[in-house]
């Protein structure tokens, strides 16, 4: 199983990070967009000189248009000598209005959409065909020689789409190359949620399992010793209690029989309560929604989880510090797994 660790942090701490992932034995690095540029870290990482795999994890689509993805994602390829990835995502109701000042309506079919859009401006790009895309959401028709870049001499990059609810994953797997599977989740919303959601999204637009690569995302908390394992269990706690106070997560709660915790969450988060709702969070649900334990319990426990669908593994340690040793032990233990 090949591994992805996120490179998270300042753009101008990315290159010597991205060495150190390397040097942990990452097959490839990615980007999450939070408090700084989702693209910018991985076009350092791609000048590097050690060869890896980059991808976006997830690129907010919904503010940007097509033509900047398309142009932004031919040349990380291009960087990165065929290794890039976008991955698109969607994000929620607030933060598209709020945060992006952007229009939020039918966020499946915007999706769909954009991963269309992109996917016809780059193949326009690469075979030479004109650029004739007409959908309900946006239109790209004109495309000058002045700025077509030619052929990608690497090919057309994989585009991706995260994906949490079964209207949204059925999105990805009728039109992306690769589905995202949020990291908020457990095994049993995974198996009866997310797999059925994927065949069906083949089954309409006739595709086999063979055209989309599933990359899950886990939150791992991790550690050898009782301290480690104790401050990774507490950062890993806080994040999850954020992820279940968003409505649009309530499902995953719901399938485990937790559903009337997450009102309860986005009571105190609006309050600002960030401790009363770390300590919702007990331990069972913490094994439950992410993986904990030493580096090869954690690798078990994802194998068991995710091998037999997925030939790679998205990993992050959020909130809380984490050896670069017991990476490399996680990352030799999946590799090997």
């Amino acid at each position: 199983m090949k591994v992805d660790l996120q490179l998270n942090g300042r753009p101008d701490e990315a290159v010597s990070r991205a060495a150190e992932l390397i040097a942990c034995g990452a097959d490839g690095l990615f980007t999450f967009e939070g408090p700084h540029d989702v693209f910018l870290p991985l076009t350092l990482a791609a000048t590097g000189a050690e060869p890896v795999d980059l991808m976006t994890n997830v690129a907010i689509a919904l503010p940007r248009s097509p033509m900047h993805l398309a142009h932004t994602a031919y040349d990380l390829h291009l960087l990165s000598r065929g290794r890039f990835r976008l991955g698109l995502g969607s994000q929620t109701r607030a933060h598209i209005d709020k945060r992006y000042g952007g229009r939020w309506s039918r966020p499946a079919a915007r999706m769909r959409e954009v991963v269309l859009a992109v996917k016809a401006i780059l193949g326009s790009w690469q075979d030479g065909t004109p650029l004739r895309f007409e959908g309900e959401f946006t239109r790209h028709t004109l495309m000058p020689p002045t700025f077509v870049p030619g052929p990608n001499p690497y090919g057309v990059p994989e585009i991706c789409l995260g994906a949490l609810g079964p209207i949204m994953t059925r999105t990805a797997a009728e039109v992306a190359d690769g589905l995202l599977v949020m990291p908020f989740n457990s095994a049993r919303h995974f198996a009866e949620r997310t797999v059925p959601a994927i065949r069906e999204g083949l089954a309409r637009a006739g595709r086999d399992a063979a055209d989309l690569a599933i990359y899950p995302q886990v939150i791992v908390a991790m550690g050898r010793t009782a301290g480690e394992l104790d401050a990774a269990a507490l950062g890993v706690r806080r994040l999850l209690a954020f992820y279940g106070s968003t409505p649009a997560y309530r499902p995953v709660l719901e399938v485990e029989g937790w559903g009337e915790l997450q009102p309860a969450l986005n009571a105190l988060s609006k309050r600002g309560e960030v401790t009363a709702m770390t300590e919702l969070i007990d331990h069972r649900m913490l094994r439950t929604l992410a993986v904990y334990g030493t580096p090869e319990e954690c690798a078990a426990e994802i194998v068991a989880r995710f091998g037999a669908v997925a030939e790679r593994i998205c990993c992050y340690f959020p909130g809380y510090p984490v050896a670069d040793a017991h990476i490399r032990d996680l990352v030799t233990a999946l590799q090997v797994a």
